[in-house]
């Protein structure tokens, strides 16, 4: 009798070689098995034979069907009559025999438990966890199984000795075999539901619970009445077993504790573990208090103690898996409940992450070198580095969330992604990899039923090739099912430990379980106090400002929750926690709808504490923030190669003049031009602020933005005027100054000139009025309102000052210098270079001015002592009222104008003969000043100590006030703001006045001997 038709077609092949089968005479076998006629399949067998070539292995699990046959004798025709037309048993019979050897023995030798298999799942039904037997049902099985009463209190057994063992074991695998069959029966019936590890584990833990029950009311039988009725004893499970997360073979943890006499209650105990050891799996009771050298048992009041005084980090880690599982349930709930809260407090002790990540480092070291790649369990990338980080989390965050404190590794998972302590994404990439990687472990042990977490190795050709079809991988084409296998593990585990490194080895963890449990939720009275403690002016305030950022069930107000009472203790730390949250809080609502914020405040623990800091001491630096958060990305990048440091200049410029050049209105292209230099000003600004770069960085950094930006709206100006037609003249902008000498500050403004030169056949008053009116375009695109630190362009350093034309054409600029140029222009002409516009204009200007600037014949006396006389009007009358002069970084003691105005008259007096003073730049002058023997090396270093500090200190306190300011402050919270940013101590904010002022006196002591003394 052949297959029907649709059978038939859904054979591959005739031989059963094609099937999957190796054996070569499995052929002869399927005949004697009636299922084969040695050329096609028999009758209704098609598809039991299509079934059996899909297990695991097929060969094993034609032999274990042989061995079966055998074992039942004429009790064989039902089980060949139910394969023909019971999917789900075909599917869980060939499932297990494939799978599982050890189990084969078990069915052969017990060949009646076959008929379990028909009842575990009704065919094509998808998996539903609530019809497998409840926790309650498999205890009450055990207890049944050995005699007991599972209805009393303390069940004893009725019977005992081996007899009992022997039972024991048999429930044990009768349990095992039912929930291998659910697990492995897809393997064999692809159309069966498959069960998730998860599922399987938690089913396999309720067994192991219900087991010791079994177990221990036989050691009850064992010990006898007399030392049962004295005492309660509990079982609290531990590990996996706690966790509801078992392997098919693993040792069961558990910590015993009891009420009564200790002494009947170790009795017990030790009857379990012995009875349980020898009926099913080992149970290790090596996590109690002192390990192997400690009791067995403790009363309750000993393990508190213990704990109390004596435990260590890892002892608490193992407490998160801690539930009772066996015994008096009163008990162990009670035990549980006493020790949570040293639980929940672990993470508050010395050292604690540091504790847990060495601990897990130690774990590795002691894997065998042998294996280390081949470990599921403890290698990296498995299954531990999974468990670690999540109980660290659990640990750290878990003290102020609820949701967080239960046992399952998976479970936990969920709840620290939903909760936003770690991103969606990252959750379920790591719950996939752990399902995979226990879903291995589990067929692995299954396949003999030993404790074993190796994967098989590169030459185990034959064992690859199981594993892969025993968790369900077909081949893809360009591999075989057992490559498929190899990649796909090696990616998993590969996820797996950048995972585990993200977030075990998170620096927010350090700062959280910095945090006292008691301030990670507090009530508003509590919180009020404790912002108060922390240095907040308005602590009411403050928490308006927290329950808007906070309030809601949504996902981004989970993970502001997790991550304020780090950020407001960050704050607490700052000069203005006040304005700092009031900035966060704007920052926020500005980036309500931005996805990768708060996952990089929470994931980048570095980006958190310097943007707290730069908002709690910067009132520029929070102004700005909310409208130009591009930043932030760049305050989780560490190193001398950042982007927050080590951005180019030049390209930043260029960057900056091709986004404008898309656009032809000036306005338009001076509003994007603001944009750009907005964001490249808060880099530089958070950059100054947390120390990651010097003072001549940042002033080359903002001139050049400075200068791209003058570039940028000139071209604009010029493109509105003229089109793609010929321009009526060549414009060339010199910049005068600072932003001549690239050393412009946060609050300077950009002094120019402006030159032009007629196109051929256009007449000079055309020309200048052409150019005028580029100008005036450009300048007022950028003196246009907005939020954004003003562009001021300041032209009054032009020939005749405000009162002189706009722009003249270069011989009408040489006519003037040589009739009418004063000694104050000449030595402003030392700053001066071209910065936009026409670069050959640019460059005969400068040969232009060179003769009037570094005169051949050097300063006549008369004009140096004009020089003096003049910075002595300066130093009289500039000085604000009021202003303290020896903290007046620009016209004070020892600051800005003292060591300019001495450089540049050394520079008038020497730079025709001496071509390397030829700079616009003051300490590239002192440099060459100091080469050539013009001041002695200390005269140099005091004078480059002064400016320096001088330009730093006026640059971070325009940074703190939030607008420019040339004035110290003698003290309070913005002497302290400018003090920390300065690299000062924050409890002496002195310090840095005294540091000041011992700089500049220095300084100052150079300037009064150099600059007066100074001769033709």
């Amino acid at each position: 009798m052949t297959a029907p038709r649709a059978a038939r077609d859904r054979r591959p092949a005739r031989a059963p070689a094609r099937l999957g089968f190796t054996d070569a005479d499995a052929g002869q076998r399927l005949a004697d098995l009636g299922w084969w006629d040695g050329d096609e399949v028999v009758g209704d067998a098609a598809l039991v034979v299509w079934a059996l070539a899909r297990a695991a292995d097929s060969d094993e699990a034609l032999a274990g069907i042989e061995r079966l046959r055998e074992a039942l004798g004429d009790g064989w025709a039902e089980l060949d009559a139910a394969l023909r037309v019971d999917q789900g048993l075909r599917g869980r019979l060939f499932g297990v025999l494939g799978g599982s050897m050890a189990l084969g023995d078990h069915l052969a030798a017990q060949p009646e438990r076959w008929r379990l298999l028909r009842t575990v799942l009704t065919p094509g039904r998808v998996h539903d966890a609530s019809r497998l037997p409840s926790a309650e049902d498999r205890r009450r099985t055990h207890l049944e199984a050995v005699g007991a009463k599972a209805d009393e209190t303390a069940p004893v057994a009725t019977v005992d000795g081996q007899a009992a063992v022997e039972l024991l074991r048999l429930a044990w695998r009768d349990d095992v075999l039912l929930l291998a069959a659910a697990d492995l029966q897809s393997v064999s019936e692809p159309e069966l539901p498959f069960w998730p590890v998860d599922i399987i584990s938690g089913q396999l833990a309720d067994v192991a619970a219900a087991a010791l029950e079994g177990a221990l009311a036989v050691a009850r039988a064992e010990a006898g009445p007399e030392r049962c009725a004295d005492h309660r004893l509990a079982v609290i499970g531990m590990g996996k077993c706690g966790g509801r997360e078992l392997n098919y073979v693993s040792d069961i943890d558990v910590i015993f504790v009891a009420d009564g006499s200790v002494e009947s209650a170790t009795r017990v105990a030790a009857g379990m573990m012995r009875i349980a050891t020898e009926a099913f799996l080992e149970v290790d009771a090596n996590l109690r208090p002192e390990g192997r050298s400690g009791v067995l048992v403790r009363n309750l009041e000993g393990h508190i103690s213990y704990y109390r005084r004596w435990a260590r980090t890892w002892e608490f880690q193992a407490l998160l898996k801690a539930r009772p599982v066996a015994g008096d349930p009163d008990l162990g709930r009670e035990y549980c409940e006493a020790l949570a809260p040293m639980v929940w407090s672990a993470a508050e002790r010395d050292n604690f992450v540091a504790d847990v990540r060495a601990m897990r480092k130690r774990v590795e070291e002691h894997i065998r070198h042998d294996v280390a790649d081949r470990e599921l369990k403890l290698g990296r990338g498995g299954l531990r580095d999974v468990e670690f980080a999540v109980q660290l989390l659990q640990l750290v965050h878990g003290r102020g969330d609820e949701s967080l404190r239960g046992q399952n590794t998976l479970e936990t998972l969920a709840a620290l992604g939903q909760g936003g302590y770690i991103g969606r994404d990252d959750a379920a990439n790591l719950a996939a990899s752990y399902r995979f990687l226990r879903m291995l472990e589990h067929r692995i042990q299954l396949q003999r039923l030993r404790r074993t977490h190796l994967f098989p190795s590169d030459d185990d050709a034959a064992g690859l090739r199981w594993l892969a079809r025993a968790a369900k991988l077909r081949p893809d084409g360009r591999r075989d099912a057992a490559g498929v296998l190899q990649a796909e593990r090696s990616r998993t585990t590969v996820r797996v430990r950048r995972l585990h490194e993200k977030l075990f080895y998170r620096p927010l963890l350090e700062s959280v379980a910095r945090v006292s449990g008691s301030d990670l939720v507090l009530t508003e009275d509590s919180a009020t106090k404790r912002l108060a403690a922390l240095g907040w002016s308005s602590p009411a305030g403050a928490l308006k400002h927290v329950a808007a950022l906070t309030s809601g069930t949504g996902r981004a107000s989970r993970i502001q929750r997790a991550l304020m009472p780090v950020l407001l203790d960050q704050l607490g730390h700052t000069a203005d926690p006040d304005h700092g949250l009031l900035a966060y809080r704007k920052v926020s609502e500005s980036l309500a709808s931005t996805p990768w914020f708060l996952a990089l405040l929470r994931d980048e623990g570095l980006a958190a504490d310097r943007l707290m800091y730069v908002l709690g001491t910067s009132r520029w630096v929070a102004e700005m923030m909310p409208r130009s958060p591009e930043v932030l990305r760049m305050l989780g990048d560490d190193g001398p190669e950042s982007d927050l440091v080590a951005r180019d200049p030049a390209e930043v410029a260029s960057s900056l003049r091709a986004a404008v050049a898309r656009h032809t209105d000036p306005v338009a292209a001076g509003n994007v031009a603001r944009s750009l230099r907005r964001v490249e000003l808060l880099r530089i600004a958070c950059a100054d602020l947390l120390g990651l770069t010097d003072v001549p960085a940042v002033c080359a950094a903002l001139s050049s933005v400075w200068v791209a930006v003058l570039q940028a709206a000139l071209d604009a100006a010029v493109r509105e005027r003229v089109g793609s037609g010929p321009a009526p003249a060549t414009i060339a902008i010199i910049g005068m100054g600072r932003l001549g000498g690239a050393e412009l500050g946060y609050g300077s403004d950009a002094d120019v000139v402006a030159v032009c030169e007629p196109a051929e056949g256009v007449g000079d008053q055309e020309a200048t009025t052409y150019a005028r009116a580029v100008v005036e375009a450009a300048t007022a695109a950028l003196g246009s309102p907005s939020p954004d630190p003003p562009l001021e362009v300041d032209t009054k350093l032009r020939p005749e000052g405000r009162s002189g034309p706009l722009v003249r054409t270069l011989p009408s600029y040489a006519d003037y210098l040589r009739r009418w140029a004063q000694t104050w222009e000449c030595q402003a002409l030392l700053r001066a270079r071209p910065i936009a516009g026409d670069e050959d204009l640019g460059r005969r200007f400068t040969e232009m001015i060179a003769p009037f600037r570094y005169p051949a014949d050097g300063l006549p006396e008369e004009q140096a002592t004009e020089i003096r006389r003049m910075k002595a009007r300066v130093d009289a009358e500039r000085l604000p009222r009021g202003a303290d002069r020896a903290l007046h970084t620009k016209l004070g003691t020892g600051g800005l104008a003292d060591v300019e105005w001495t450089v540049q008259l050394l520079q008038l007096q020497h730079a025709g003969r001496l071509p390397s003073l030829r700079t616009t730049s003051t300490l590239d002058a002192l440099t060459a000043m100091t080469r050539e023997g013009l001041l002695s090396a200390d005269d140099a270093e005091a004078l480059t100590a002064g400016w320096t500090t001088a330009t730093r200190t006026r640059g971070i306190a325009t940074l703190v006030r939030g607008k420019p300011t040339d004035q110290l402050p003698r003290s309070g919270r913005e002497l302290a703001a400018i003090a920390s940013a300065l690299g000062h101590a924050e409890d002496d904010p002195g310090e840095c006045v005294d540091d000041y002022r011992r700089v500049t006196r220095h300084a100052r002591a150079v300037v009064d001997r150099v600059f007066s003394a100074l001769e033709r």
